[in-house]
C-alpha cells in the first residue's frame, strides 16, 4: 500500500514548530511496509489543504493528515477534507453530545465549575464533512476523520485519515484506529525487520563506499534494502528486509550484514540502540578501569555525553573543563614550556591534558581534547582544528585531524571524534 503524510499548520509551516509527527509516521509505516511516498506540509488554508489531499491521492492510496482538528477558527482540516471530496458539512449528533457531556464534566470538576460558560467554538469539533467517520480520541477531545473519496475521471481516489496534531493524541489514534484499518486493506501485512549497524570516525561517502558493491549487489531484488544516515558525526547503515514472518526476514538480513562487517572493519562500534559513549563505557568496564576527561573546546559536553548512560558513575571518575590556558598549567598541571613552544591547541598539550586529568582524578586513563571550535582561528591554527589526547595502560596516544563544520557543529564533531578514538584504541590494546 503506497500512503502520503499531509501535516497542516502554519506553525509547522513557518518553523515554529518541527514536524515530529511526520518522522513518528513514517517509522510506524515502514515497520509494517507501507511504501511511504511523500511527505508534505501546508499552511491553514482550505484550499491548498484540499487541493494538498487531491494531489495526494493521485500518488497513493491513503493519505494520513495531522493537524487542524481544533475548535478555534484556522482548524480548517475538516473543511478541506469536504471540499477535496466535493461534499457538505455536517454536525454530528453523537459527538456534540459527547463533547458537551465531557466540557460539562470539565467545568464541574474544576475549582468553583458550575457546568456551564463552555464556548459554542468547542463544537466544531463535532463536525464531519457528509459520508466521514469520526475516529475515537481517548486522550483528548478532537475526535480523527476517516473519509473514502472516489476517484472521478483521471483522478485517483483512497482513503482519508485525519488525525490530530498533538503528538499524544495522534500516537493512540493511529495505533488503535487508523494501522489496524490500513493493514486490514493492504491484506495479510508483510513483516518489515531492520537491524542498524552503527559507525563512528568516518564519514557518510566512506561507508558507502565500503559497501557499494552489496548495494550493487542487492538492487535488482530490492530486499533486503541497504540505507545510510548520517547524523552528528556518525553514520548509521540500515538494512531492512521484508518477509512473511520475522524469522525469515532475519535469515535475509544475516549475509547481508555478514558483508557489512566485514566492510566495515573497526569503523563499526555496535548495532541496534548501542551508543558510542556507552560501548566506551562497556570496554573500559570490562577492563577493569577509570576514566577522567579535560576538555578545552568542548566545554563539558564529551562529559556530559558519558554521563548520559546509566551507570556510567561505575567507570567515569569525572572531568575538568580547562578552557583558558591558565586552566590547562594551574588545574591540570600542563608544562608551561609545552604551552609556550607548542600552543595550548596542540597535540603535546592534549597529551599532557589527558595526563593530568588522569593523575589529578585517579583514572586508570584519560582522554582530553584541545582545539578551534570556531568562528575565528587560535594561535594561527584554522577552525576545526582537534588535538586528542589519550593516556592509559596503551601509553600515551594523540590524534589530530580537522573538523569541516561550524562551531557548534564542530564542537559535537569533537566529542565523537575523541570516544572514538578511545574506542578504538581499547579494541587495539585489548587486555
Amino acid at each position: 500500500m503506497r500512503a502520503e503524510l499531509l501535516a497542516v499548520g502554519d506553525e509547522l509551516l513557518f518553523g515554529d514548530i518541527v514536524n515530529g509527527n511526520a518522522a513518528w509516521l513514517g517509522r510506524q509505516l515502514a515497520d509494517v511496509g507501507a511504501r511511504l511516498t511523500m511527505s508534505t506540509v501546508v499552511g491553514d488554508n482550505v484550499e491548498t489543504i484540499a487541493a494538498g489531499i487531491r494531489a495526494a491521492l493521485g500518488r497513493a492510496d491513503a493519505v494520513i493528515l495531522t493537524g487542524g482538528l481544533g475548535p478555534t477558527q484556522d482548524d480548517l482540516t475538516r473543511e478541506g477534507i469536504a471540499l477535496a471530496a466535493g461534499v457538505a458539512m455536517r454536525r454530528d449528533p453523537f459527538l456534540e453530545a459527547s463533547l458537551r457531556r465531557w466540557f460539562q464534566a470539565l467545568r464541574r470538576d474544576a475549582p468553583g465549575g458550575t457546568g456551564r460558560g463552555t464556548p459554542e467554538m468547542n463544537y466544531r469539533q463535532a463536525d464531519l464533512p457528509e459520508g466521514a467517520e469520526p475516529l475515537p480520541n481517548e486522550v483528548g477531545t478532537a475526535p480523527g476523520i476517516r473519509l473514502e473519496i472516489a476517484g472521478e475521471g483521471s483522478g485517483s481516489g483512497g482513503v482519508v485519515y485525519a488525525l490530530p496534531g498533538v503528538p499524544n493524541e495522534m500516537y493512540a489514534m493511529f495505533t488503535g484506529s487508523v494501522l489496524p484499518d490500513l493493514l486490514r486493506r493492504a491484506g495479510e501485512p508483510a513483516v518489515v525487520v531492520h537491524r542498524v549497524l552503527r559507525t563512528a570516525g568516518i564519514w557518510e561517502s566512506v561507508v558507502a563506499q565500503a559497501l557499494a558493491g552489496e548495494v550493487e549487489r542487492l538492487a535488482p531484488v530490492g530486499n533486503p534494502m541497504i540505507a545510510f544516515l548520517a547524523s552528528g558525526g556518525q553514520t548509521r547503515v540500515r538494512i531492512s528486509a521484508r518477509a512473511t514472518d520475522r524469522a525469515e526476514a532475519h535469515r535475509l538480513i544475516e549475509p547481508v550484514e555478514k558483508a557489512a562487517r566485514d566492510a566495515l572493519g573497526i569503523a563499526l562500534y555496535g548495532v541496534d540502540d548501542d551508543s558510542l559513549e556507552g560501548t566506551v563505557l562497556r570496554l573500559l568496564a570490562e577492563r577493569g578501569e577509570t576514566l577522567a576527561v579535560a576538555e578545552s573546546m568542548t566545554g563539558g559536553l564529551l562529559a556530559g555525553r558519558l554521563t548520559d548512560v546509566a551507570g556510567a558513575s561505575a567507570v567515569l571518575r569525572g572531568g575538568v573543563v580547562s578552557y583558558a590556558t591558565e586552566a590547562k598549567r594551574d588545574v591540570l598541571g600542563v608544562d608551561p614550556e609545552v604551552l609556550a613552544t607548542s600552543g595550548a591547541v596542540s597535540p603535546e598539550t592534549a597529551a599532557a591534558m589527558a595526563a593530568g586529568v588522569r593523575d589529578l582524578l585517579g583514572a586508570s586513563n584519560g582522554l582530553a581534547v584541545t582545539g578551534v571550535a570556531g568562528p575565528d582561528e587560535q594561535e594561527g591554527k584554522p577552525v576545526g582544528t582537534l588535538h586528542i589526547g589519550m593516556v592509559g595502560a596503551f601509553g600515551t596516544l594523540t590524534r589530530s585531524l580537522r573538523l569541516p563544520g561550524d562551531r557548534r557543529t564542530n564542537r559535537i564533531y569533537a566529542v565523537v571524534q575523541a570516544l572514538d578514538a578511545l574506542r578504538r584504541t581499547l579494541t587495539v590494546h585489548t587486555c
